[in-house]
């Protein structure tokens, strides 16, 4: 085990999966009443990834995974623990965390997450303090989530919502602090706002309900994330020893382009702040949201390396989790 000597954290390397194939609102509006103008309006989505049959999550999982791998420039036995973020995977028995590691061709510890679409984030504070502690030098952590497989495309409040894809850091020791402690807990006496309704149990009981898929209350989530967030925020921003002043670039989950304004507007940050929209192209795709958004910022030139970011993640449960981010200095394509 190696020694730990008031040692920090940072982001060494990035990766995402996107699926092939883009679906418009137009597409979207087959299954549901609606029309573009009321989806871009609603949630400011105008295209979202819907993964095809041959894109399983093992794939996406481990293409992101090796990918942040290749930008670090480590190989995968240098990993020292693999976490991987989801909420969709439909064998939780062989969890995709296990299935990543055989993947990638390693034998390193695995460990599935799931806080729905604050997962990553939650692992990320776990990734940060198995490397303060010693316990690695070196933690991968991913996000994947295909949402398309859990979602009933006739449902007018989530099938255009919901979409596929994956992403992935790569979190080492540091002589420096890059990543900060994360601020996180659940809100869980509200968690019947967002859940499977039939559960699989129910449905393995009679599945003359139909197959499990995602019940939303949209306008609890948004005022509950629209209330609670900024608090998280500045708590993150604390913990840091920073204030919200200090932020560079704002990630946070792409849930709904008007939760983000709303957030933004409660925070008070200047325009100069780099606010992420990934979900404009990608839709919400759950856990693999943050590492999707960032991504972006970096690829494009928006985030740039030594930025301070803050990560802000929230979703089902319900769970929130945010943290204090610098960019890293990687190579990405661009998107």
């Amino acid at each position: 085990m190696t020694q730990a000597i008031d040692r920090g954290a940072a982001i060494e390397g990035i990766g995402v999966y996107r699926p092939r194939r883009l679906v418009t609102n137009a597409e979207v509006c087959q299954y549901i009443d609606s029309s573009d103008e009321w989806i871009r309006t609603r949630s400011g989505i105008m295209t979202r990834g819907w993964a095809e049959p041959d894109e399983t999550l093992d794939l996406m999982a481990v293409s992101a995974a090796t990918d942040a791998l290749s930008t670090a420039g480590l190989d995968p036995s240098a990993v020292g623990m693999i976490l991987v973020a989801n909420c969709s995977d439909g064998q939780p028995i062989q969890p995709l965390a296990n299935r990543v590691a055989a993947g990638l061709g390693t034998e390193a510890p695995a460990l599935s997450v799931n806080a729905t679409c604050a997962g990553f984030s939650y692992a990320v504070g776990v990734a940060r303090d198995l490397i303060r502690g010693g316990t690695a030098d070196h933690v991968l952590v991913v996000g994947a989530d295909r949402m398309t497989d859990i979602v009933d495309r006739s449902d007018r409040e989530t099938s255009f919502i919901f979409a596929d894809g994956a992403g992935a850091f790569v979190i080492g020791a540091s002589d420096r602090e890059a990543v900060g402690p994360v601020a996180w807990g659940t809100d869980g006496h509200r968690g019947e706002v967002l859940v499977l309704r039939p559960d699989w149990n129910q449905y393995r009981q009679d599945n003359l309900l139909g197959p499990p898929a995602i019940t939303m209350q949209g306008r609890r989530i948004f005022k509950w994330a629209a209330e609670t967030m900024p608090a998280v925020a500045a708590a993150a921003c604390k913990a840091a020893g920073l204030s919200l002043a200090d932020i560079d670039v704002l990630v946070p989950h792409q849930a709904n382009r008007r939760i983000t304004e709303s957030i933004v507007r409660a925070l008070e940050l200047p325009s100069s702040v780099v606010v992420a929209n990934d979900i404009e192209h990608a839709g919400n795709t759950s856990s693999a949201s943050i590492p999707l958004a960032l991504h972006r910022l970096v690829a494009g030139g928006q985030a740039r390396p030594g930025d301070t970011a803050l990560l802000l993640a929230f979703g089902g449960g319900l769970a929130f989790a945010a943290q204090v981010v610098k960019v890293p200095q990687v190579v990405l394509p661009i998107v």
